[in-house]
């Protein structure tokens, strides 16, 4: 390890989240603290501003990257104390200590996609530490990979911060995963947009925008990259989800003041308890709604605590959290 600034190498391929480039937001809250210093890279792609550092070769080397194989990504970054990856290339290293954050819990579930678990499982082979978002994503993990608990820490990974929304008077639904749950509720919403005379709005993959049009649903459909500008109307935000993805449209709805309804899963419990209304079962759904629309006190109270816990996700309290990770294992050094 260096005896002077910490040396991070800093792939900013593979966002944790969809409302920005998480990896980039990380990068920016961690220069600025000024206690480290910092090698931008990326993996997947060609650098984008001047900061970044060529990888030479790097189209060459990607495809085996994703197998955790081929050349080694410090021998191509010059001398660095520990190399944080995120996306799905997982390069090795020579000699520096490897930190993979695994957000997108998906590959790990499908049963065909074998490739996801084999790489990151090599990795770990090899002396890699595995970062996942939440304790229920590390549950997880450990038992799709058959993991020790030491293998994998929790830092959950940044969210920006959106402006306060200000007399919202959209309805938002955002679905990631479990579509089907969502066109089972979709004449419901319907319903009580149109008795609200509000506009709807539904947030989603460009995949289940197009299966939404096809099915003939009246809601405004809208792309992730508009999702914080449609934050800014929304009165009320509904949260569709499998628990596969860490949930930063709803840590962004609570970041601006919107009141947040979600289903009780198991990371929803961990992350939004006590800040969003949580169900257990989606007969419940409508009258939560209703509740979160009219209740003005339940509202200012959700309100209040969703700036609370939106603070704990910001790109520069996580980026504390990484740093103080960067320099344990750096200090550790490779198993």
């Amino acid at each position: 390890m260096s005896t002077d600034l910490l040396r991070v190498g800093l792939d900013l391929d593979g966002s944790l989240e969809s409302l920005s480039n998480s990896m980039v937001d990380l990068a920016t809250a961690l220069s600025e603290r000024g206690d480290l210093e910092l090698r931008r890279f990326r993996t997947m792609s060609p650098p984008r501003s001047p900061e970044e550092q060529r990888l030479s070769l790097r189209a060459l080397w990607a495809p085996w990257w994703r197998r955790s194989r081929g050349r080694a990504i410090d021998a191509m970054l010059g001398s660095v104390d520990v190399v944080h990856l995120a996306g799905r290339a997982t390069p090795p290293t020579r000699s520096a200590p490897l930190l993979i954050s695994v957000d997108d819990l998906r590959p790990l579930r499908a049963e065909r996609e074998h490739q996801r678990v084999i790489q990151l499982q090599r990795a770990v082979r090899h002396g890699a530490v595995l970062v996942a978002s939440s304790r229920a994503a590390r549950g997880e993990v450990m038992a799709a990979m058959r993991l020790a608990r030491p293998e994998i820490v929790v830092v959950r990974p940044p969210v920006s911060q959106v402006s306060t929304t200000r007399d919202g008077t959209d309805l938002v639904v955002s679905v990631n995963g479990n579509t089907e749950r969502f066109e089972a509720l979709a004449e419901d919403l319907q319903a009580f947009a149109d008795r609200r005379r509000t506009a709807w709005r539904v947030i989603a993959s460009d995949a289940v925008l197009a299966r939404l049009r096809a099915r003939g649903v009246r809601a405004n459909l809208v792309a992730r990259r508009d999702a914080a500008q449609t934050l800014s109307h929304a009165r009320v935000v509904v949260c569709i989800s499998d628990g596969a993805r860490f949930p930063a449209f709803a840590i962004a709805a609570l970041s601006a003041g919107v009141p947040t309804l979600a289903r009780a899963i198991e990371i929803n419990r961990e992350l939004l308890g006590g800040a969003a209304a949580l169900i257990h079962d989606d007969d419940e759904a409508m009258d939560a709604l209703e509740d979160l629309w009219s209740n003005d006190a339940h509202r200012a109270i959700l309100a209040a605590a969703g700036l609370v816990r939106a603070a704990d996700f910001s790109p520069w309290n996580v980026a504390s959290a990484y740093a103080d990770l960067y320099a344990e294992t750096a200090l550790r050094g490779r198993p």
